[in-house]
């Protein structure tokens, strides 16, 4: 934990220009592939390829945009914390499993976005309004929910990255030697590095695993790169560029996961808090939460808008805090800068289409199997009692259960296939609800003490 005396520079101190860009570069690198893999995820599974290169412009210009109103703070929205914004993951099988509804109707890519991007938009509203509750919430929403959620994610994800290991849904070639050797060969780099001492290659050790695989690949002769000579210099963010849609069936799956991304944000701005030197008690403490998580909604509004994907508070930076000793919120407005511009040049974006899918499912099968341990850690932090196993148990089977047969509810109405779509709406919708039934008296102080162990090991 970082201690007062361990910050170099407070919250509202300027370091000096070099220092600022130096702490900004670490927090870009530690964030930029979590920024783009939901989109290059989404994109590529859902076989929108020629949409891809403007999606990953967007998602940048809106986590650059988006962090910039975080730190900043404008009136009740933002924490005026270094807390970096980005594209979500806990949406990502969600989403997928929405545009393969509307693509299984006859849909066209450009309606498959208009759905996404409508209920996206609507489903921001959710975070909006439950910012303004967000201290009541978490005695509904506690660690036992939030961990048993996160672990679903997780799991539910590693299915997507093993995929694109094998070369990805629908590949010619499923499962040929060379795409299995490549992604083992990226995964096996990323743990190398993360086993290194040195910060910046445990901080970048995703991207250079990509960068080293994709390099891998090309010489071999394995993939090749296509159109990036046709590649404009410039993009231009266009509102609903793709249209609008809406759907009340599959809205609900996502209203859901906007409950429980309200809840992981402000776990994530209290250990951002802990890490700046903050109080993470009383009234300041909360007011910075909810606008916090207030601007993780507008930021999640404005993703919809421009075409990309509900955005979030994330814990990676949090790490960067606490190496650099650089707590001052100023270094945020470098981030967003630097992110800002990598998303105005679409050169960049149509680069990263680029990575061949063994690369990206090696570096996302450790991402997503980091966030279901995340869910362990949570849980492991738990006081456990026969209620609690049984609540766990209950839900992880449920939800995974219904995961691993997905047709299991093929019987029923369409609407129950559509709303328990999603595992991690059945498992945290059977926490929510058994938690009620076996209800504890728990105070806000026991479940703060949980979150706080739970975000400081981030």
């Amino acid at each position: 934990m970082k201690t007062d005396s361990d910050i170099l520079f407070h919250l509202e101190e300027k370091p000096p220009i070099a220092q600022s860009v130096t702490a900004a570069v670490q927090h870009v690198l530690a964030s930029f592939v979590g920024i783009i893999t939901p989109t290059l995820v989404i994109g590529s599974t859902l076989g929108l390829q020629e949409e891809i290169p403007y999606l990953l412009s967007m998602a940048l210009i809106v986590s650059g945009i988006s962090t910039f109103i975080q730190v900043k703070g404008i009136g009740p929205v933002g924490s005026r914390l270094i807390a970096v914004q980005g594209t979500s993951f806990a949406f990502l099988g969600s989403l997928i499993t929405v545009g393969f509804t509307v693509k299984n109707r006859g849909g066209s890519n450009e309606e498959i976005i208009a759905m996404l991007n409508g209920i996206c938009f609507f489903g921001a509203f959710i975070e909006i309004v439950l910012s303004q509750f967000i201290h009541k919430l978490r005695r509904i929403i506690t660690p036992l929910v939030t961990g048993i959620v996160i672990v679903t994610i997780g799991v539910s994800l590693i299915k997507v990255g093993m995929t694109d290991i094998a070369g990805g849904y629908g590949a010619d070639n499923f499962g040929a030697p060379s795409f299995l050797a490549i992604g083992f060969f990226v995964l096996l780099i990323i743990i190398a590095l993360n086993a290194s001492s040195n910060n910046w290659l445990r901080l970048s050790s995703i991207l250079i695993g990509m960068l080293v695989g994709s390099a891998t690949g090309y010489y071999f002769g394995i993939f090749e790169f296509q159109g990036i000579a046709s590649t404009s210099t410039f993009v231009i963010p266009i509102p609903f560029k793709y249209g609008f849609a809406f759907d009340w069936q599959l809205f609900l799956p996502i209203a859901f996961i906007y409950l429980l991304t309200a809840i992981e944000t402000s776990g994530d701005l209290t250990a951002n808090s802990l890490f700046c030197g903050l109080p993470i008690k009383g009234k300041s403490y909360i007011e910075r939460i909810r606008n916090g998580v207030l601007a993780d909604g507008v930021n999640s509004l404005i993703a919809s808008v421009f075409c990309t994907f509900p955005n979030t508070t994330f814990g990676q930076n949090n790490a960067v805090i606490r190496l650099t000793g650089i707590a001052s919120r100023y270094v945020g407005f470098f981030v967003a800068a630097i992110i800002l511009l990598l998303g105005f040049i679409p050169f960049i974006g149509n680069v990263l289409q680029q990575i061949p899918k063994p690369v990206l499912g090696g570096a996302t099968l450790v991402m997503f199997a980091t966030v279901a341990v995340a869910g362990v850690n949570i849980l492991a932090n738990i006081e456990f009692d026969r209620k609690k196993s049984l609540i766990i148990a209950t839900s992880l089977g449920l939800g995974l259960g219904c995961m691993m047969v997905p047709n299991v509810l093929a019987k029923t109405p369409s609407i129950i296939q559509i709303l328990f779509s999603s595992p991690v709406a059945i498992a945290g919708i059977t926490a929510i609800v058994m938690q009620l039934i076996f209800s504890d008296e728990k105070t806000e102080t026991e479940i703060l003490s949980n979150d706080i162990a739970v975000n400081s090991e981030k």
